[in-house]
């Protein structure tokens, strides 16, 4: 399966995405090109709806403390819910839809989630520092909301003119 990430401006990054009912094989084959296009992206999460496909499914893996993305930290998050949220911490984020832009974002610090693996089996996650953030940044693509979506008015018009600036000098080149 060949895949592609879909960038912002791009209206299919707000679509709500759809609870998956089928654990086939075809949710195993967008599992599995989901995580090579993520990691040869340089990402740490991805969602399905990042690639064109509105389901309820998310992937992350967060590097191990040498830099490494090993497949054994790998977290298939299928019809994932938030049950609980504590704290409050400030991250840097960045998007692979948004590429090149990073950003303070104020997000829960503690989660824990219910979710469903590829099998269908229905799990529970407690998720605090980097990979709370993740979860929650890609929890949000699941609901059509991109992380810039929450910049307060100022800092989205100075983004919004920053990346039409980028954009113009791409096609220029």
């Amino acid at each position: 399966m060949q895949l592609s990430i879909v960038e912002y401006p791009d209206k299919r990054l707000k679509e709500k995405s759809s609870q998956v009912k089928k654990f086939d094989t075809d949710l195993h084959a967008l599992l599995n090109a989901m995580y090579l296009i993520m990691l040869d992206s340089n990402g740490i999460g991805l969602a399905a709806i990042q690639v064109a496909h509105p389901k309820a499914v998310l992937i992350l893996n967060i590097p191990n403390e040498d830099g490494e993305q090993t497949e054994e930290n790998l977290l298939e998050i299928i019809n994932p819910i938030i049950t609980s949220k504590n704290g409050i911490t400030t991250y840097q984020e960045g998007c692979l839809s948004v590429p090149g832009f990073y950003e303070d974002i104020d997000r829960h610090e503690k989660v824990i989630i219910k979710y469903q693996d590829r099998n269908g089996n229905t799990k529970t996650l407690e998720a605090d520092g980097l990979l709370s953030i993740a979860i929650q940044h890609e929890i949000d693509h699941l609901n059509g909301i991109l992380f810039i979506d929450k910049l307060s008015y100022s800092r989205r018009k100075k983004f919004e003119k920053e990346y039409k600036r980028i954009q113009k000098e791409k096609k220029r080149s």
